[in-house]
């Protein structure tokens, strides 16, 4: 089968959400028209989807072995394939495979996101039949509401980054031999056949390319998977692992960075936590045969966490993910924050999800090979991992503007050490405002008045609204630092300097 797809995981809906997957029995022309009329509009931005025809499932899940098609059934329902997806407007047309599974013919219709949504289909196959916006919810298709439709042609200016064509490369930058290799960590049908398949043909199979004006480009993600250096293309396209071991206010510090194929920076950059920074605790019961055992940071949870940084981060902010292991935290950073239909309460009591996903494609593949599920369980996984450690559960920082997202990891119990001299000089209210960020800005203004562009040089910081948010904004909050000319917080001649408090911090940094 060429598809970027084995069957077994096809057939299998505990590994494919049912809103990107739909089982038919037999050839049904108008359900499966306007079935491929939702997957093109891929309202939730997750990639589009598969109709597979030959195999039944009553209640969601695939009835095996499949009742199949006949060949000469299997002919006669590609040729009026053909016909019903000439009826979606604009042209949008799928790819399509016959395979055999379990000695029964089926046909896999693949139906990826289009790019020139919204689509419309007839109500039915009435020539006359009046046409609609059909959209997928749940495991269902239904008509879009007139809310839906005004959002589904806001959602034709803005193909997500990760989907859109890249016009400064060509497929001559795309590496075959890292294709193939994913290919065969997939376990997909397509490894086989792709050893003989012209690169444009296999290209355009697994929707990495896109034609305009006759010349074929890369799209973003193939460039983000499939060439060796994406970040000569997405500056910042990398994964910074920084070690303070003394905390932020000393000057030893480590820092390594993950820079290739995003899914190998992310293997890796997690084999290097993993080995370099999480350790066990054993700890032995009296009148028990048994130990207790725990680790400073539950793995998974700090797995799931990095891949949803890499997952749901922009790829046209120029600012890496960055791993910060301080001597009682962890934390995982990256920009832009979530999405702002989530209040303040739900996202300080761990209980959102996304409504939109911001790189369908780059989730495409962390859900092929086994990173991500990206159905909304990221969350759920990481609070589930971090009870079965007997660690607290993680806290997430934004601001107001959602302009960057941080998941910070308190240490287990059973690692903590004394608390650091430097919250001493403080009261308590005051020392909950003592971040990374507020200590690493008060050192570097010291005893001087600077300004934001000197700040920001001194810090080596390029992104100004992550540096007022995570910076400035909460040292003001905080009292340590105060405006030269408080009068006008505007003023092109605007400097900042340290206040008593942040004097009184400073000493004890």
């Amino acid at each position: 089968m060429n598809l970027p797809m084995n069957l077994d995981d096809l057939l299998n809906a505990r590994t494919i959400e049912s809103e990107r997957i739909e089982y038919k029995s037999g050839w049904n022309p108008e359900p499966i028209m306007k079935s491929m009329c939702a997957f093109a509009n891929d309202f939730r931005d997750q990639g589009g989807g598969f109709i597979i025809i030959g195999v039944e499932a009553p209640e969601g899940l695939p009835i095996l072995p499949p009742p199949g098609l006949e060949s000469n059934d299997l002919d006669r329902i590609q040729r009026e394939l053909l016909n019903v997806s000439n009826r979606i407007s604009p042209p949008y047309h799928p790819i399509t495979e016959s395979a055999t599974y379990q000695d029964r013919m089926i046909l896999v219709v693949y139906c990826p996101a289009g790019n020139s949504r919204p689509y419309k289909c007839p109500l039915s196959m009435d020539r006359k039949a009046g046409r609609a916006y059909f959209i997928r919810q749940n495991s269902s298709t239904i008509r879009a509401n007139q809310e839906q439709e005004l959002e589904l042609i806001q959602l034709h200016q803005r193909v997500p980054f990760d989907d859109q064509i890249n016009r400064y490369s060509t497929i001559v930058n795309i590496d075959l031999g890292l294709i193939r290799s994913f290919l065969a960590r997939v376990k997909s049908d397509l490894f086989d056949s792709s050893s003989n398949m012209p690169l444009e043909q296999l290209l355009l199979r697994m929707n990495l390319v896109e034609k305009a004006i006759d010349i074929l480009y890369p799209k973003n993600v193939a460039l983000m998977f499939f060439n060796e250096s994406p970040h000569s293309y997405f500056p910042q396209s990398q994964i910074d692992v920084v070690h303070f071991p003394d905390g932020p206010g000393a000057d030893n510090f480590t820092e390594k960075s993950f820079k290739g194929p995003l899914d190998q920076i992310l293997t890796n950059a997690l084999s290097y936590i993993d080995s370099n920074f999480l350790l066990e605790s054993v700890q032995k019961v009296p009148g028990s045969a048994e130990a207790r055992r725990c680790f400073n940071y539950p793995y998974q949870a700090i797995e799931e966490a990095l891949c949803n940084a890499i997952y749901h981060r922009s790829y046209e902010i120029r600012e890496p993910v960055e791993v910060r292991v301080l001597p009682d935290k962890l934390t995982i950073n990256s920009f832009p924050g979530p999405d702002r239909a989530a209040s303040d309460e739900q996202i300080k009591d761990l209980n959102f999800i996304c409504r939109r996903y911001r790189n369908r494609r780059i989730g495409e593949f962390l859900k092929e090979l086994h990173l991500t599920e990206g159905r909304g369980t990221g969350i759920p996984k990481i609070i589930r991992a971090c009870h079965e450690n007997g660690s607290s559960l993680p806290i997430i920082h934004t601001d107001l503007e959602r302009s960057f997202f941080m998941m910070e990891f308190p240490i287990h119990q059973a690692f903590k050490k004394p608390t650091d001299h430097v919250t001493d000089h403080v009261t308590d209210h005051v020392a909950d405002h003592v971040t990374d960020h507020v200590l690493k800005l008060v050192k570097v203004i010291g005893l001087r008045e600077m300004s934001t562009p000197e700040l920001m040089d001194d810090l080596q910081l390029t992104h100004k609204p992550s540096f007022r948010s995570r910076y400035l904004k909460p040292a003001i909050t905080a009292g340590f630092i105060v405006m030269t000319i408080p009068e006008k917080p505007r003023s092109i001649k605007q400097k900042y300097k340290l206040s008593s408090l942040g004097l009184k911090l400073l000493e004890g940094i």
